[in-house]
């Protein structure tokens, strides 16, 4: 989706027979059972759970299909995307060993159903998924990392949330290069993708690109960590940080070009984190 001509073709296909957004709850759906069925875990409940899933936010997404982006029902969707995966609805019909593995899988299908609906078919405007395109979407991460890490270690020790510093094990290169792909990939661009290109954005276009708007969004970002361990649970510790680094995040969304810059500081932050404490 990041192929400019293929965002335009499938632009155009939903523009044209709009009834085309049908096919995705479809594919996806077969896409996860068939991972499920790899897993050893594929079951009725499950297969049946998510094709409602993935056929619920399209089945509103059509329905206002008219209205212009966005409107009251594009936040429902969200939420419909959201919620079942923040809650893990699927896990009581999932064998313990690989509710991971299909953790990650149903995220895929989230990010996915969510780029198709809200990307090519609401066409809701500065989502920002897009390659960098300028100097600023390199620089403004770095920038936002100057800002955050000494905020959020003093806060984070403050509160209990960081553990004493310790110098880490020896680390090369490439395992820190490699450790940073993936946090970016599966944690960081995903929820860059969702908080800041979504929640944030859609704030934005509808009430304007305002400080209020943007401590909002990271309101919003911070209270997703309330069910995050490691502390006990609501982790109002985990929430406080959280929503320290969804202003920086935001902040850094707003002044850059892609969704990528935000993406690359936030998977830095969790790199240093998980590195060196």
């Amino acid at each position: 989706m990041l192929v400019p001509g293929i965002e335009r073709w499938l632009e155009h296909v939903f523009a044209s027979r709009p009834a085309a957004i049908f096919t995705a709850p479809a594919i996806l759906t077969g896409l996860f059972c068939t991972i499920a069925a790899g897993l050893g875990a594929l079951s009725g409940p499950l297969a049946i759970l998510m094709a409602v899933y993935t056929m619920m936010p399209v089945a509103c997404a059509y329905w206002i299909r008219d209205q212009e982006p966005p409107c009251w029902q594009d936040f429902l969707i969200i939420g419909l995307l959201w919620f079942p995966l923040e809650f893990s609805v699927g896990r009581f019909w999932t064998p313990r060993a690989v509710q991971g593995p299909l953790h990650i899988a149903a995220y895929g299908v989230s990010v996915l159903l969510g780029l198709l609906i809200f990307l090519m078919f609401r066409r809701l405007r500065g989502m920002k998924y897009n390659l960098p395109r300028s100097a600023g979407d390199f620089r403004n991460p770095l920038l936002g990392f100057a800002v955050a890490a000494p905020v959020l270690i003093v806060v984070g020790r403050l509160v209990g949330f960081l553990p004493p510093f310790h110098t880490p094990g020896r680390m090369d290169p490439i395992t820190l290069g490699g450790q940073y792909l993936v946090i970016f990939a599966a944690t960081a661009l995903p929820e860059e993708i969702l908080f800041r290109g979504l929640i944030q954005n859609s704030l934005m276009q509808k009430f304007g690109p305002s400080f209020k708007v943007l401590a909002v969004a990271a309101v919003i970002f911070g209270c997703a960590h309330l069910d995050n361990g490691p502390q006990a649970l609501p982790n109002w510790r985990y929430a406080l940080v959280a929503t320290i680094a969804g202003l920086v995040y935001g902040r850094v969304f707003q002044k850059s070009g892609s969704v990528f810059a935000s993406a690359s500081l936030h998977a830095l932050v969790n790199l240093i984190k998980h590195a060196s404490y």
